[in-house]
């Protein structure tokens, strides 16, 4: 397959105006079973967008050596966790892989060689939010990998080249918290957050607003707070991502903006 072809699947699509990209903090996989505030923000969000053709999913749950694209025509659901109930086992995702988009995504890419994959699927940062927005799996959707190797600053700049794909009606959702130490949540607190965390979710808030983006590329090492709130980098970067396909004039909505347990921010916002 050539490049000409390649570029045929896209223009192949139906014309759409700029998708907007989001970032969803999607928190516990339960919400993929419960009704909630943080469920019906997800569906509320959903209303607003065009249906897309397509959708490009970085979740915090896909790290490799190396950036890999799915590129399977019928990715599994992946259960990607345990000691949860059956039900949540039984949740089935069945959308539509799209191997041609895969191999654009591989072309399109100049910053990194890209792979493709065959292994993975849908792990629960993209099905257990996605599902909220298109119910019906009507919507092919592939995974973008998160390169352990990286810089915040890299995985700014490889965003960045995905930017064509919005004009092509492919919807970006960037999948993981912002706030989130699962090691010192607080089940006595379900509907507050430490000090700390309120400190490092309104920081980031007002880079979002803000569009001070190089703040980005340090953040976990402003202080005490930030490492505590963000101790690994997986679930920061798909904000990263979202945030690096940001015009200057876009307008930025906030949603689903609620500490809970004391140390998981289920900040979301919406660009476009």
């Amino acid at each position: 397959m050539n490049f000409n072809t390649l570029k045929s699947v896209t223009s192949s699509f139906s014309k759409t105006e700029k998708m907007p990209v989001l970032f969803l903090g999607h928190g516990s996989p339960m919400n993929a079973i419960e009704e909630n505030i943080f469920v019906e923000g997800w569906r509320n969000i959903g209303k607003t967008i065009p249906k897309p053709n397509a959708i490009l999913c970085i979740s915090a749950h896909w790290e490799t050596k190396g950036t890999k694209v799915t590129a399977m025509q019928q990715p599994k659901t992946i259960h990607d966790f345990y000691g949860f109930p059956q039900a949540l086992f039984d949740v089935q995702y069945p959308a539509a892989g799209s191997p041609e988009l895969a191999n654009e995504i591989k072309n399109l890419i100049k910053t990194t060689p890209i792979d493709l994959d065959h292994l993975w699927g849908f792990d629960h940062g993209s099905w257990s939010v996605i599902k909220f927005l298109y119910p019906n799996a009507d919507v092919p959707m592939i995974e973008l990998s998160l390169d352990v190797f990286k810089t915040p600053k890299e995985h700014y700049e490889l965003a960045k080249e995905l930017d064509a794909m919005r004009s092509k009606g492919v919807l970006i959702v960037g999948s993981g918290n912002v706030v989130h130490n699962l090691r010192t949540l607080n089940w006595n607190e379900p509907t507050a957050g430490y000090d700390w965390a309120y400190e490092v979710n309104d920081t980031f808030k007002n880079i979002v607003q803000s569009g001070n983006h190089d703040e980005l590329f340090h953040f976990v090492q402003k202080g005490t707070a930030y490492n505590m709130a963000i101790p690994s980098m997986e679930h920061y970067l798909p904000a990263v991502y979202a945030l690096a396909l940001q015009d200057k004039k876009e307008e930025v909505t906030i949603f689903n903006d609620h500490l809970i347990y004391g140390s998981l921010g289920m900040l979301s916002f919406k660009i476009g």
